[in-house]
C-alpha cells in the first residue's frame, strides 16, 4: 500500500507543480519583467524573478561573508561548530525517540509494549505537514523579528528543495512500518558519500581525496558500532524489500535537499529565508494533497481522540523547527558535507542513549567504531585546517568567488 500512498502524494503535489511550471514559463516568455504593471507585479517579480533578476547570483556581495568567516579565529570558528553540533544533537535526539513512538506504538489501548489493542496513527505525510506548519511560523516570525538581507532569489527556488524534503521526511516515518529502527540507523549513517556525490552533480564541487577517505571512515565507524549494538531482547522487524526501497529514497531525497540549498547560498540568502521558503511550498503541497486525499481531517479526528498523540505531534513539531533552524545554520556556515557529518554522529548517539535507557551492551566491535568515527574526524578538522592556510597565502582573493 505504501507505493499507491505514495504515488497519490505525487499526484497531489503535481495538482500545484504543473499550473505553476507553466505560468513560470509563460510569465519568462513574455518578458514579464519589463513589460508587467499593476498589482500582482511585485508579488509575479518575487516569485518567478526574484528581486535581482538579472544577477541573482550575487558576485561582490558574495565576497563578504567569506571574507569575514576566513578572518573569523579558529576558536570562533570551532564555538559555532561545537553549538550547531549541540543545537542539531538536542533536537533530533529528541525527535527520533518521538517518532518512533508515534510510528510503531499504538495510542487509546491499555496493552504493554509488544502487545495488541490500541489505535495506530498511520498517516506520515500529516506528521509532515505538522513539522512543516510550525518550522514556517517559527521562521516567519524570525524574518519579522530580526533584519534580513534583501531577498534576491526567486521563490520558486525553493519548491525543488520543498518537494525532495517532504517526500525523503515521508520516506523516513514510512520505513519505520517495514523495518526495524537500528536498520534505519545504520541507512542514515551511511548518507556523508551520497550527499557528497550529490554534491558533485548538483552544485558542481571538487573533493580532495582526504575528504572522501575520512568519509569512508566514519561510514564504516558508525555501521560498526550500529551494526554490533542491535537489540537482542525482541525478535527485529522484518526488513522487507520495501523498507529498503523507501530508505534509498530517504538517502536519495535527502542528499538532494541539502545539497540544494547549499547551492541556494550562493544568493545571500539568510537561514530564516531558506527556512520559511522551503516550508511554505511545504505546506503548500502537503495540506492540499491531504485535502484531496480526505486524510486532513481523519487526522485531526484522531488528535481528538487521543491527546497523547496530539501532545508529541506537537513536540514532535517543535523539534523539527529547531532542528531546521540548526540545519539552515549549518549548512551556511560549513557546508552540507559537514552537516552530514555532524548528522551521522547523532545516529551514534541515539543508539548510545538506546543503550543506556533499555540496558543495551557495547561490544568491542562497536567501540571500535567509536573510535574509528572520531579518528576520522580529527584527521577530517586537521586537514581542513592545514588546507585554509596553505589556501590563504597562495589563492588570489578573485578565486574565492568560485
Amino acid at each position: 500500500m505504501w507505493l499507491f500512498r505514495f504515488f497519490l502524494n505525487i499526484l497531489g503535489y503535481a495538482t500545484f507543480i504543473i499550473p505553476g511550471y507553466f505560468l513560470i514559463t509563460y510569465f519568462k516568455r513574455i518578458n514579464y519583467l519589463e513589460t508587467g504593471r499593476g498589482f500582482c507585479f511585485p508579488a509575479i517579480r518575487s516569485c518567478v524573478f526574484g528581486t535581482d533578476s538579472k544577477n541573482a547570483v550575487l558576485d561582490d556581495v558574495s565576497v563578504a561573508p567569506r571574507a569575514e568567516t576566513e578572518s573569523t579565529s579558529s576558536t570562533r570558528q570551532s564555538m559555532k561548530l561545537i553549538f550547531c553540533a549541540a543545537g542539531l544533537q538536542g533536537s533530533y535526539l529528541t525527535w527520533g525517540v518521538l517518532q518512533e513512538r508515534v510510528m510503531t506504538r499504538s495510542y487509546g489501548g491499555t496493552e504493554e509494549e509488544g502487545g495488541g489493542g490500541g489505535e495506530h496513527f498511520s498517516d506520515s505525510q500529516f506528521l509532515v505537514f505538522m513539522n512543516r506548519i510550525l518550522a514556517l511560523t517559527v521562521a516567519g516570525l524570525c524574518c519579522v523579528v530580526f533584519k534580513q538581507p534583501r531577498h534576491g532569489v526567486p521563490m520558486y527556488k525553493y519548491s525543488f528543495a520543498s518537494l525532495s524534503n517532504i517526500l525523503s521526511s515521508w520516506c523516513q516515518y514510512e520505513a519505520l512500518k517495514y523495518i526495524s529502527f537500528p536498520t534505519q540507523v545504520l541507512a542514515k549513517a551511511s548518507k556523508v558519500i551520497p550527499v557528497m556525490l550529490m554534491g558533485k552533480l548538483i552544485s558542481h564541487k571538487s573533493y580532495e581525496y582526504w575528504e572522501y577517505f575520512t568519509a569512508a571512515l566514519i561510514s564504516v565507524g558508525v555501521s560498526m558500532f550500529l551494526l554490533s549494538s542491535s537489540p537482542i531482547k525482541h525478535p527485529p522487524t522484518v526488513t522487507t524489500f520495501s523498507g529498503l526501497f523507501l530508505l534509498a529514497g530517504y538517502i536519495t531525497f535527502d542528499s538532494f535537499t541539502s545539497n540544494w540549498q547549499d547551492n541556494l547560498f550562493m544568493y545571500k540568502v539568510s537561514s530564516v529565508q531558506m527556512m520559511f521558503g522551503v516550508n511554505l511550498f511545504s505546506c503548500l503541497f502537503t495540506v492540499g494533497s491531504l485535502l484531496e486525499q480526505g486524510a486532513f481531517f481523519d487526522s485531526l479526528a484522531f488528535m481528538v481522540r487521543h491527546s497523547e498523540f496530539a501532545l508529541h505531534a506537537v513536540l514532535l513539531s517543535i523539534c523539527s523547527a529547531c532542528g531546521q533552524l540548526f540545519i539552515f545554520y549549518t549548512i551556511a556556515q560549513f557546508g552540507a558535507a559537514v552537516f552530514t557529518i555532524i548528522m551521522t554522529l547523532r545516529q551514534a548517539l541515539a543508539i548510545l542513549l538506546s543503550c543506556f535507557l533499555y540496558g543495551h551492551t557495547v561490544t568491542i566491535i562497536g567501540g571500535l567504531g567509536i573510535v574509528l568515527v572520531f579518528l576520522a574526524l580529527f584527521l577530517r578538522v586537521y586537514a581542513r585546517s592545514r588546507m585554509k592556510r596553505n589556501g590563504k597565502r597562495t589563492a588570489p582573493p578573485p578565486l574565492q568567488k568560485v
